[in-house]
C-alpha cells in the first residue's frame, strides 16, 4: 500500500516524524540534566524544543492520517496503525499539558512531577516509534504497492516457509 501523500515520490509522514521525535526526546534529556544541576538555560531550551516538537508532531499526525485512512479495515496493518496513532495522540496530549503548565510558570524548568510525565511520554513515544517501524518495515505501509498488510509481527520467529521465501 503506497502512501497517498507524497513529495517527489516519497511518503511525507516518515519524513516528518524525525523532527518531533528528536526534539521531544532532547527536551527530556535537557530537563533531566537541568534537574540534576545543569545550566538553567537547558530548561528554557527544553521548553522551546517541546514547543517546536508539538508543532512538528501535529504536522506529522496530519500526514499520517492520510495513510491511516487508506489502510483496509480488518488487516493487521490497520490494528497496528490504530495503536500507533493512539500512542502518538497520548504523547502529544501529555507534552501539550506539560507545555501549558510551563507556559506561564516563573521558570520554564520541568523538575519533579513534570519530569516524570515527560519520561512516561517518551516511553510511549518509543513504543509508538517501534509500531511505526513495524508498519513501514514489516507491513510495507506507505512504501510498497504490494505490501502484505497481514504480515506477522517482527517479534515472532519466521516460519520455515518464510525463511525459504527470503532465501530466494
Amino acid at each position: 500500500m503506497e502512501s497517498r501523500l507524497k513529495v517527489l515520490g516519497h511518503p511525507v509522514h516518515p519524513m516528518l516524524v524525525m523532527f518531533p521525535v528528536a526534539l521531544l526526546v532532547t527536551a527530556v534529556l535537557f530537563d533531566i540534566v537541568d534537574t540534576v544541576g545543569g545550566p538553567d538555560l537547558l530548561g528554557e531550551v527544553a521548553y522551546w524544543n517541546i514547543t517546536v516538537g508539538l508543532i512538528g508532531g501535529l504536522l506529522a499526525a496530519a500526514a499520517g492520517t492520510f495513510d491511516l485512512l487508506a489502510i483496509p479495515t480488518g488487516t493487521r496493518a490497520k490494528r497496528v496503525a490504530l495503536l500507533h496513532a493512539g500512542a502518538n495522540v497520548a504523547v502529544i496530549l501529555l507534552f501539550a499539558a506539560i507545555w501549558v503548565v510551563r507556559l506561564n510558570a516563573d521558570s520554564r524548568a520541568a523538575g519533579g512531577a513534570l519530569l516524570v510525565v515527560e519520561v512516561v511520554a517518551v516511553a510511549i513515544l518509543g513504543i509508538s516509534a517501534w509500531l511505526g517501524g513495524e508498519l513501514v518495515d514489516r507491513l510495507g505501509v506507505g512504501v510498497d504497492r504490494d505490501a502484505n498488510l497481514d504480515a506477522p509481527s517482527s517479534l515472532r520467529p519466521p516460519t520455515a516457509a518464510q525463511r525459504i521465501g527470503e532465501a530466494r
